[in-house]
């Protein structure tokens, strides 16, 4: 019994989803003294679905998966997971797979009817119906608090993160990429350099603003508003990968984290989806434009340095006629935007 309190009031004690998984994934082993167990990702692409593991326990031991490999590929589909994808078909809560030597156990986190977290046991060796009540019962806790840290980090009226997580979003890609920088072996390097003609592959940085977003409140009302900025975060929910990060910063103003693509990449993933709104039918309104502006993120940066460059490209973009996507960089490149480099390295326009 106090194991079990020890558990609850860890798991009850975060603020942070992969805090949180990693409790109650840590939990679920040592209650059922299973052999290893993962926190899966469940990702829709279109049609297709992939399991990709985000962190894995075994031996006492927590292993993140590596944020820079954030596209699905074959390897990843659930057709390799035939038990969990009819399980899942069947909205099962509990999914069973017999194997040598024991057995695989799925969990799938449904909340709202949907699955994006679905937690696995491997082996477990306290499999009685006891441990299984005690497992059920915290799985109805993690859901709960699920539930609670979406609440608070969710825009209410687009669904989408909101402005306060954005800090902490940040900070964790700042951090991870600069860490995945400084742990570069020499043999990776020399990779790297065999590799040199290959486009890199970066984080980015993107702010973007509906144009004329006032005249669409003045002429149809804040309801109809409300619509645009409701369609928008659909549009961009249905154009982004489940890695990237999306915020609806307030008023008209979003923000998007790109993940681990090249530079010609993020102009193309940005460019289609402002065209997408462009050719967007919204209802009463008609058509409405945005305008995007975009940074690389630097991980030995500050990070308001590098948000300050996307709203200067977004500014540039909205004071040169709009519904356009602009880069920082080629923008300074190109002579459009000046920069004057002071002595503390803070940057003046």
């Amino acid at each position: 019994m106090e194991s079990i309190i020890k558990h609850l009031v860890e798991i009850t004690g975060h603020r942070d989803h992969d805090l949180l998984n990693i409790s109650v994934i840590t939990a679920l082993r040592q209650l059922t003294n299973a052999e290893s167990a993962r926190v899966l990702d469940v990702v829709s692409v279109g049609h297709q679905v992939f399991i990709k593991p985000q962190i894995t326990i075994h031996e006492g031991s927590v292993a993140m998966a590596d944020e820079s490999h954030t596209t699905p590929t074959a390897n990843d589909s659930i057709e390799h997971y035939p038990q969990l994808k009819e399980g899942i078909a069947r909205q099962q809560p509990v999914i069973e797979h017999l194997i040598e030597g024991g057995r695989i156990v799925w969990l799938p986190i449904w909340i709202n009817d949907k699955l994006q977290t679905c937690l696995e046991i491997y082996k477990p060796a306290n499999y009685t119906a006891n441990a299984m009540e005690v497992v059920n019962g915290m799985l109805i806790v993690y859901r709960n608090f699920q539930n609670l840290l979406d609440y608070s980090e969710r825009d209410s009226l687009t669904g989408l993160l909101n402005r306060k997580t954005f800090d902490d979003n940040f900070s964790k890609v700042l951090r991870n990429s600069a860490l995945q920088q400084q742990a570069s072996s020499e043999a990776e390097r020399e990779e790297e350099e065999r590799r040199r003609h290959e486009p890199e592959r970066q984080h980015w940085l993107a702010v973007l603003d509906i144009d004329h977003f006032k005249r669409v409140n003045d002429q149809f009302g804040h309801l109809y508003g409300d619509e645009v900025l409701i369609l928008i975060a659909n549009l961009l929910r249905s154009s982004f990968r489940p890695s990237d990060r999306l915020f609806r910063f307030g008023g008209e103003e979003f923000v998007i984290l790109l993940r681990s693509t090249s530079q010609e990449d993020a102009q193309m993933i940005f460019d289609r989806f402002r065209q997408n709104v462009e050719l967007h039918h919204f209802p009463q309104v008609g058509t409405v434009t945005i305008s995007i502006g975009y940074a690389r993120i630097d991980p030995f940066e500050p990070a308001v340095a590098i948000v300050g460059r996307a709203d200067q490209a977004l500014y540039f973009a909205k004071t040169n006629g709009r519904n356009r996507t602009c880069y920082y960089d080629a923008l300074v490149t190109s002579g459009d935007l000046q920069t004057e480099v002071s002595n503390d390295t803070a940057e003046f326009f």
